[in-house]
C-alpha cells in the first residue's frame, strides 16, 4: 500500500501547511522595516499565545538554549536552587544548574510519577533562590501541578519559579501570570507546528530584578541585552529569519481557531490536545495495555509495552508497516514504553488513524489475537463525548 510519512512523536511535530508556505517565501532582511514589523508583531502575539502581559522574547536556538539562559540569568555560582525531577528532562536542569556552579537541591519523583506538594513544601528552604521544573515531563508523559507548586513557593518563600513548557504551552491550561510563574519556556517545533530553531520564553517582573544582582557569565543568552533589542524592533543577534515568517503563520491559524482571537484560538489547541490525548488513552487501554504515567499529560500518552516485547519493536513495526512515526522511551525507559504525541497539528483522523494502526502493529508483535476496532471504539466514544465541551478540533 502507498505510505504517508507521519511524525507521532513530542518534538519535531507536523508541520502546519500555511507556515511552510510562509518560511520557503520569506527573503526580507533582519535589519529592515518589513522585518522589524513581523518581529513586533510575533511578539506581541506570543503574549497572548503564553497567556501573559510579561515581556517575552524569541530566540534562535532550542529550548534548552533558554533552559541555559534562565539558570544564567537568574542564578549566581553558589546559589542554593531547588529542581524538581521525574524524567530526563528534569535532571536536565540539575546538569544546567551545576554547570553554573549552583547548590542543587535534588527533589526526585519516580519516573512516571509526579510530586507530593508536602515534599515540595519540605524543600523549600528560605535560602532557595530559584526553583526548575516541567509543565509536562515529555520522557514520561507526566503532567505536573503547576499551580499547586507555585502556591507553594508563593506561600513561604521568595524564590523564582522557572517552568519549561516546551511540550507544556498549547497542550495544558497553564495561569501564568495568576499563578506567578517568573519565566515559561517553549520551543517552535512543538504546538507552534514550526521546524526546530526557535525557543521563546516570558520574563515576569521579578525575574528581571533577579538578574540585575546575578553574576554567572552570559553573552549570546543575555536577557537584559535581548531585552532592549526586542524594545526597538530587532534581536541582539541575527534571527531566523524565515522561521519567525513561519511562526508569524502559525499564529495567524491559532487565531483562526479562535474566530479572530488569538487567545481564545489557544484555548481551542489546547482542547483539541486534551480531547485527543483522550481519546488515545481509551484506546490504549481497551487493547489491554497500560499507561506509563499515573498523571497523564495532553502534550504526549506513554504506553508500557507488553510483557516480554521490547518497545523498539513497537516503533520499528510502525515505521516499517505504515511509515507512522512514534517515539520509544528514553535513557533507562528505553525498551520499556513507547509515546504517541498529540500537540500541534494533530486532528480526529490523526488520532483515529494511529489507534487502528496500533491494532495491527500490536498483532504482528505480539503473534496474540487483537480484537480489531476496540481501540477505535473506545475513541469514538470519548470523540462523542467530548463534542459538547471541546467543539471544535484542530482542521488539518
Amino acid at each position: 500500500m502507498l505510505h504517508k510519512n507521519r511524525l507521532f512523536t513530542p518534538g519535531p511535530t507536523p508541520l502546519l501547511p500555511a507556515a511552510q508556505t510562509a518560511m520557503a517565501s520569506f527573503t526580507a532582511h533582519h535589519r529592515t522595516a518589513d522585518f522589524r514589523a513581523l518581529f513586533q508583531r510575533v511578539l506581541t502575539d506570543m503574549k497572548d499565545f503564553i497567556g501573559t502581559k510579561n515581556d517575552v522574547l524569541v530566540l534562535a536556538c532550542s529550548g534548552t538554549g533558554v533552559m541555559e539562559a534562565s539558570v544564567s540569568n537568574l542564578a549566581s555560582p553558589g546559589d542554593k536552587v531547588l529542581v524538581l525531577t521525574a524524567g530526563k528532562f528534569g535532571e536536565r536542569w540539575t546538569g544546567l544548574a551545576k554547570a553554573f556552579g549552583c547548590n542543587v537541591d535534588v527533589l526526585s519523583s519516580p519516573y512516571g510519577t509526579t510530586f507530593a506538594l508536602n515534599d515540595i513544601r519540605a524543600k523549600l528552604t528560605p535560602d532557595v533562590r530559584a526553583v526548575f521544573v516541567q509543565a509536562t515531563e515529555s520522557s514520561t508523559g507526566a503532567r505536573h501541578d503547576i499551580r499547586g507548586i507555585s502556591k507553594i513557593i508563593r506561600e513561604q518563600s521568595n524564590a523564582l519559579l522557572i517552568v519549561d513548557a516546551i511540550t507544556g504551552l498549547g497542550t495544558t491550561h497553564l495561569d501564568v501570570d495568576g499563578w506567578g510563574v517568573d519565566v515559561i519556556i517553549g520551543g517552535s517545533q512543538k504546538a507552534l507546528m514550526i521546524p526546530p530553531g526557535l525557543a521563546y520564553c516570558a520574563v515576569s517582573e521579578r525575574a528581571w530584578k533577579r538578574m540585575d544582582d546575578t553574576t554567572s557569565p552570559r553573552y549570546y543568552f543575555d536577557l537584559r541585552k535581548e531585552r532592549k533589542s526586542a524594545a526597538k524592533g530587532e534581536s541582539s543577534y541575527t534571527p531566523a529569519t524565515s522561521l519567525f515568517a513561519a511562526l508569524g503563520a502559525a499564529l495567524e491559524f491559532i487565531r483562526e481557531m479562535g474566530k479572530g482571537d488569538l487567545a481564545k484560538g489557544r484555548e481551542v489547541l489546547i482542547d483539541n490536545a486534551e480531547l485527543c490525548a483522550e481519546m488515545t488513552r481509551a484506546g490504549a487501554q481497551a487493547l489491554g495495555l497500560k499507561l506509563y504515567a499515573t498523571s497523564p499529560a495532553a502534550a504526549l500518552t506513554a504506553i508500557c509495552s507488553p510483557d516480554g516485547i521490547d518497545s523498539g519493536k513497537i516503533v520499528k513495526e510502525f515505521r516499517e508497516s505504515f511509515d507512522a512515526v512514534v517515539a520509544n522511551g528514553q535513557g533507562e525507559m528505553k525498551g520499556q514504553l513507547f509515546r504517541i504525541a498529540h500537540i500541534g497539528y494533530y486532528d480526529y483522523l490523526d488520532t483515529i488513524g494511529i489507534l487502528g494502526a496500533l491494532e495491527h502493529v500490536l498483532a504482528r508483535v505480539t503473534g496474540k489475537t487483537v480484537a480489531y476496532g476496540a481501540a477505535l471504539r473506545a475513541a469514538q466514544e470519548v470523540y462523542a463525548r467530548g463534542l459538547s465541551s471541546h467543539p471544535q478540533l484542530v482542521e488539518a
